[in-house]
């Protein structure tokens, strides 16, 4: 098992992510509602560089009662990550695509130890 250190976690509080290389593999790291979630960015898609989308809240278009959709909303209870080749999203905190319970983010191993914390690959 390897460590790689991503900073201190007040730090990553304050920017919500930190992309690093640990070895050959880029991992992101997210602190979401005061979590910490560690994936490999790697589109499930097309293997994009996912970690370094856009962080959004997860966008609905409710349905009106004709059946059409008039306006998108924000879900404020979910954090999305936007994959920047081909607009593809998952959910940051499970890694998981809205539409398609097949496609999901690989996790990686994370923990923090004295404020620091650490991705562990191996």
């Amino acid at each position: 098992m390897t460590e790689y250190h991503a900073g201190r976690l007040t730090e990553l509080s304050e920017s919500g992510r930190r992309v690093l290389k640990c070895g050959d593999i880029e991992i992101g790291v997210f602190v979401i509602d005061g979590e910490v979630h560690a994936w490999h960015s790697e589109c499930a898609h097309r293997g994009g560089p996912v970690c370094q989308g856009r962080l959004m809240k997860r966008v609905i278009e409710p349905l009106q009662a004709d059946k059409t959709i008039r306006t998108a909303q924000y879900q404020e209870t979910e954090t999305h990550i936007v994959c920047p080749w081909h607009g593809y999203e998952y959910n940051i905190k499970t890694g998981e695509h809205p539409g398609h319970a097949g496609l999901k983010l690989r996790r990686a191993a994370v923990t923090v130890r004295n404020g620091d914390v650490y991705v562990i690959l191996g």
